[in-house]
């Protein structure tokens, strides 16, 4: 695969949705073919589960269940979308991949994490993120700068959830060290754009170097 595969993680209200758009710009400012994307989502197979994922429903997903669903629109998302823009020389800006479900099906739910292992590799056992941006704060920062949001299923969690999706992105974080850069997402927004700037010339300099 030619071009390079970017997550962006973090919980809610860290600033990813301004965050990639930032990215994207300063990719194609680089010279790079960028395509952005997201999970759950980004084919029409994804976005009609991140739907029922997401929506308001009369009816409990199992833990199960919820994690099966992940997968199965990561695996139409990678299939579809990634791995074809990778090979077509595309720097591929995701919101969110398999860090993601780790973070809240394991740590949030309590899912074990040999399930999600055995999952990942099934759905992509020769893929992984070449950077992923953890965008860090504590819960208290997030759940203040959500307050006013029309929340989705997850944002409605308590703070106790979000405290299990940190930690479980931070032990996550501190396992892949060479792939997830923590940026403190408490910080400025300018502090923020700085340190991801810096991780993407990091990127960027050793493509130029293969």
């Amino acid at each position: 695969m030619k071009g390079s595969f970017i997550t962006l993680e973090g919980i809610e209200g860290v600033g990813k949705t301004t965050n990639t758009s930032f990215i994207k710009n300063f990719l194609e400012n680089s010279g790079k073919k960028v395509l952005v994307t997201r999970e759950p989502g980004g084919t029409s197979f994804g976005e009609n589960l991140r739907e029922i994922i997401l929506e308001e429903k009369d009816y409990k997903l199992s833990i199960i269940t919820e994690c099966l669903i992940m997968f199965a629109a990561r695996s139409q998302h990678i299939e579809e979308v990634i791995k074809p823009a990778l090979s077509d020389d595309y720097y591929v800006v995701c919101d969110r991949f398999t860090d993601a479900t780790y973070a809240y099906q394991g740590g949030g739910r309590g899912l074990p994490k040999d399930v999600i292992d055995h999952l990942k590799y099934i759905v992509h056992p020769d893929l992984e993120p070449d950077l992923t941006i953890y965008l860090d704060a504590p819960e208290k920062i997030s759940f203040s700068r959500i307050e006013d949001r029309n929340k989705d299923s997850f944002e409605k969690e308590d703070l106790a959830f979000f405290k299990n999706v940190r930690s479980s992105y931070l032990e996550q974080a501190s396992l892949h060290q060479d792939r997830i850069m923590i940026v403190d997402a408490s910080n400025s927004l300018d502090e923020v754009q700085k340190d991801i700037s810096h991780y993407l010339k990091v990127l960027l300099d050793r493509n130029s170097d293969v």
